[in-house]
């Protein structure tokens, strides 16, 4: 099972043909489930052969799923797997 299938906290839009700085890409938009912004997309297909390490890949723009970020101090996201409250 894919980690789309397993996510509870976005949905993904259509796929669409993007020109991408890299080239062009097959690619959906991400959104939050809670407020419906686009916080990134995935990469579904690549269309160069030197970008298809990119497809199944997500991209979350930071300044979209963070508020206020305080760039003096650190920021770290931990990207473990681990329980939801829902698992306890």
């Amino acid at each position: 099972m894919s980690a789309v299938q397993n996510s509870v906290n976005f949905t993904m839009g259509v796929l669409e043909e993007r020109m991408m700085l890299s080239g062009l890409h097959t690619v959906a938009d991400i959104f939050c489930c809670c407020c419906g912004q686009i916080i990134g997309w995935k990469y579904e297909s690549a269309h160069e052969k030197s970008q298809k390490y990119k497809e199944g890949k997500f991209v979350l723009e930071r300044g979209r799923i963070v508020d206020e970020i305080d760039f003096s101090t650190e920021f770290y996201i931990d990207t473990r797997a681990s329980m939801s409250d829902g698992e306890d």
